[in-house]
Order: structure tokens, then sequence, then C-alpha cells
């Protein structure tokens, strides 16, 4: 039997770095090399947040700002302020149904569309073992 998402998976896309000041972080990733190659703004309980994505060699950060309201929950967090670790795949919908059947339970009742990228994504997350979030990305 073949694991799940086989031929489905193509690699790590970006991991995701909550932020308190987008605009410093822009400059210290700058500043080690990454560049800007996306930004967008995201809606959480009717406030906006915003995105950055920076890339250098074949890493990709997703920095993201919550909005004011939600600033308090990444300040609270001490170490450890990965968020997830997203993987790209060709089709979001079949990496779904295979995890689904293979006993995984997404947290998303179903993949979620974003207005990132020029037509924007599609993606879910499951939990691994230890309550990591692993994210399955496409970007349309």
């Amino acid at each position: 039997m073949n694991p799940p998402l086989s031929g489905n998976l193509q690699g790590l896309q970006h991991i995701g770095l909550p932020v308190v000041d987008l605009a410093r972080s822009r400059a210290f990733y700058a500043g080690l090399g990454f560049y800007e190659i996306m930004t967008a703004e995201f809606q959480v309980d009717g406030q906006t947040g915003h995105v950055a994505m920076m890339e250098r060699e074949s890493v990709v950060l997703e920095l993201y700002q919550m909005p004011p309201g939600h600033l308090a929950e990444i300040r609270s967090r001490g170490d450890g302020r990965i968020d997830h670790i997203a993987f790209s795949v060709a089709d979001v919908d079949a990496a779904y149904a295979e995890l689904k059947a293979a006993g995984l339970a997404p947290c998303e009742p179903e993949p979620v569309f974003l207005k990132f990228w020029d037509k924007g994504c599609r993606f879910f997350t499951i939990r691994g073992p230890d309550g990591e979030r692993l994210e399955f990305n496409q970007i349309l």
C-alpha cells in the first residue's frame, strides 16, 4: 500500500512565523539575505492582519502579523514561535481526501481559500503526534 500523498506531496513550501511587528521582522530577515516575494492581508474576527513571504535560496518564511486584538496571544508565547510547517501539494482536494482516508483528521472541514499569491491558494492543516501543525497548501 502506498503512503498517503504518494505523487502529490511536492516538498516544503514555507515555515509560518507569527510576528508582533511585521516591518521590524521584514527588516531583520532582509538583513539575513531574505527578500520579499509576496504580501497580502487577511481577516480574523473582522480585523485585518498582514503577511509577507520572504525567501532566500529554497527557504520561504511566512511572516504574519495578527490583527491588534490578537497580538497578546503572540507576545505571550515563549520559545517556539514557529506556528506551522507547510508542504506544497499538486492537488489540495486529493491530499485532503487521502489523509482523511488514512485516518488523519484535518483541522478544517474543507480546504480554505486565501487571497495570497496572484490567484490565491487553498490549504488545510493536520496535527502531528505532538500537536505540531502541518499545512498542505496548493498555490493556484
